[in-house]
């Protein structure tokens, strides 16, 4: 299966990719561009003199680099993403989650950082990837220090912790359970 943006450039992966590297070579020509630069706001309300202007008024305005329009259509977008998502978890500790789920699976922490490739620690870090990306909302990235190991690593221990997600699930509800008392 594509991913749905890469799904806009061919039926196929491998498709895709080449069709999105030739798309890209045929911009890079073209050079940069002042109307693609900068963040939603700063895009939206015409440069830097207009935000330094805006930031020296009265009114608060909404802004988001990810999203492209007006200061309210910034604010519905981030409204119905929060909408969207109520069954995520709220963004806890990653230390706390580590020894969580340390302690459920009896390994150390500090053996995840050591980059032991033993079932018991392999177990710990998808467990560990899972709840934190899909449960927390963390980006992978931020679990490189904690887990000791790159980021192809995490990614692969996040799926395997989603295709065990019925052994890891029980634990996300624990912590924010606890979390919330």
């Amino acid at each position: 299966m594509v991913a749905p943006p890469l799904s806009q450039f061919g039926p196929t992966p491998a498709r895709a990719r080449v069709a999105y590297r030739a798309f890209v070579a045929a911009g890079v020509p073209r050079g940069r561009r002042p109307e693609f630069q900068g963040g939603g706001l700063l895009r939206s309300q015409g440069g830097w003199a207009a935000v330094a202007a805006l930031r020296r008024g009265r009114e608060a305005y909404c802004g988001d680099e990810r999203i492209l329009g007006s200061p309210d259509f910034v604010e519905a977008m981030r409204q119905a993403v929060q909408r969207a998502e109520p069954g995520r978890a709220p963004r806890r500790s990653l230390p706390a989650l580590v020894a969580r789920i340390c302690h459920a699976t009896g390994i150390a922490p500090a053996a995840l950082r050591q980059g032991s490739r033993r079932v018991s620690v392999a177990r710990a870090r998808e467990g560990i990837a899972y709840l934190a990306i899909e449960g927390y909302g963390y980006p992978g990235v931020a679990l490189r220090e904690c887990l000791g190991v790159g980021a192809p690593s995490i990614v692969k221990a996040a799926q395997r912790g989603r295709a065990a997600h019925t052994q890891w699930d029980p634990l996300l509800v624990r912590e924010t359970k606890h979390t919330r008392q």
